[in-house]
């Protein structure tokens, strides 16, 4: 077994001694910025525990826009350091870390009737500068091409959907782009694993201190204490439960998943402008699968922040309502297969949750280390910074941080001779899988075959169908794929747990 592989038997190992030792840093929370925050302190040679109430990438992470973007949104704000530091991590991704996993892909934006001259000129400025900053982060062109203006001919061959009537062209830019925002947490968490830190689910953090946690084993309902000497709150939009002095103010941003062969022909992506908003659009983003993700909404939550948000009818309409406007054939309600919602961690502040800065913040104190803010594209700087301030409030014997030259799991060159899909989602990793395709070559759904499965349960740390269906996988984004994959998931959870 490598020493990246998270397993049932890893985690009951792993377990055991993490509630015997003092570690040097507890990490609560396994979305992107937690696992992330695992990553960097263990590879600075500090001893690490990552613990977690659910799974990988159970929360936030997993219902993003799967951009990683260079900031323009806050660079029209003015904004500029926030838009710089995304514009670097985005580089950081595509060059080192994550080139299995992040790609550019190109972004129309329709001029149609509702787009006037003077605001698709202000568009393309900002598209330039988003190109300065490119540069300034040192990415090179080869990897994200600039902006340019496409004739309407043109935009139709990439947008076939688009109406024809009005519509003068498009404004083409290019941007990062996730197949999958869970498997980038996947491949942080397995990296944090191969560097010593302990990566474990399915415990939950009933309470921090100074010197640790009480923690509780979800699968067994046993209670112990977890010694740390500094303790890293990484929960995103359940963090002010652990900590009472961190103020949120979540916000839901709301996906359609539309059903495949909903907008046939669609290449690229189209940022739409949503009518009455200044600098805000809604993303149209065709995927891999032949399915369409339409978002994303702005809304202010109150009250208890469930597990798995649920996604309002209003917002349904709105964002159909948005995409409408600039289609040739309208998107039908019943054209919309799925809808899923992410609660973004924000800082509580005045105004609506739309115009609240996406910078993070680290707060500390009682050897507690909570962070909080920020956005996807950015998770490994906000990870550096709530290790940086832990090494400091612990006065922890540590490295500086190295992850922006870490590669994570699967970042090695493809191998040869393997399908395109696999290649795409496991990286140096695809050969290995396909050995296991081949053995368990039956399709689950959308592609993905039992052998994947298997994969995810011997070494991404799968325990139960949630996980591989939710997360390993996207099946379960549409009840009735999901509903079709269970039997033959549960099959392999079977075999599978009992080599």
């Amino acid at each position: 077994m490598d020493n990246s592989s998270l397993n049932a038997r890893r985690r009951s190992r792993e377990l055991r001694r993490v509630a015997e030792e003092r570690l040097d840093v507890l990490v609560v929370g396994l979305g992107a910025t937690g696992a992330g925050a695992a990553l960097d302190a263990a590879s600075r040679g500090l001893s690490v525990a990552a613990i977690d109430a659910h799974d990988l990438a159970f929360g936030t992470s997993r219902w993003s826009s799967k951009m990683i973007h260079g900031g323009l949104r806050y660079l029209a704000k003015g904004q500029v350091d926030v838009a710089y530091e995304s514009a670097v991590e985005r580089g950081i991704l595509l060059r080192t870390t994550a080139p299995h996993l992040v790609a550019a892909h190109p972004y129309l934006l329709p001029l149609t009737k509702a787009v006037s001259r003077r605001q698709a000129a202000l568009v393309m400025s900002g598209y330039r500068l988003g190109d300065g900053l490119r540069a300034a982060a040192r990415t090179p062109r080869r990897l994200l091409p600039g902006p340019t203006r496409l004739s309407a001919a043109r935009t139709r061959t990439l947008a076939p959907v688009l109406g024809g009537d009005g519509l003068r062209g498009a404004l083409l830019s290019w941007d990062g782009r996730l197949l999958d925002d869970a498997r980038l947490v996947v491949a942080i968490a397995r990296t944090a694993a191969a560097h010593g830190a302990r990566v474990l689910t399915r415990c939950r953090a009933l309470r921090l201190t100074g010197q640790g946690a009480l923690v509780r084993d979800e699968l067994t309902g046993e209670e112990f204490d977890v010694r740390a000497r500094v303790v890293i709150n990484a929960a995103g939009v359940w963090a002010g439960g652990l900590d009472p002095e961190v103020r949120l103010r979540p916000s839901r941003g709301t996906h359609l998943v539309l059903a495949q062969g909903t907008l046939p022909g669609l290449i690229a992506g189209m940022h739409v402008p949503i009518p009455g908003e200044t600098n805000r659009f809604a993303l149209v983003l065709p995927q891999r699968d032949g399915r369409v993700y339409v978002g994303l909404t702005d809304e202010p939550v109150d009250g208890p922040v469930p597990d798995v948000p649920e996604v309002p009818e209003e917002d349904v309409r709105t964002l159909l309502e948005v995409l409408n406007g600039v289609l040739e054939t309208q998107v039908t309600r019943e054209a919309v297969a799925g809808a899923y919602a992410g609660l973004r961690p924000l800082l509580a502040a005045d105004g609506h949750t739309a115009d609240i800065s996406r910078r993070h913040a680290v707060l500390a104190h009682d050897g507690i280390v909570t962070v909080v803010g920020g956005k996807l594209t950015t998770y490994r700087r906000m990870a550096e910074d709530a290790v940086d301030e832990a090494v400091s409030s612990g006065k922890l014997r540590a490295r500086r941080s190295r992850t922006r030259k870490i590669p994570l799991a699967g970042a090695g060159p493809r191998p040869s001779g393997v399908p395109h899909r696999l290649a795409e989602r496991y990286g140096s990793e695809a050969e290995a899988v396909h050995e296991l395709v081949k053995a368990y070559p039956e399709e689950v759904g959308l592609g993905i075959t039992e052998g994947e499965l298997v994969w995810s349960v011997r070494h991404e740390g799968a325990l139960d169908e949630g996980d591989l269906l939710d997360r390993r996988t996207r099946i379960g984004l549409v009840k009735q794929d999901r509903d079709r994959a269970l039997p033959a998931t549960r099959d392999v959870l079977h075999r599978t747990t009992r080599d």
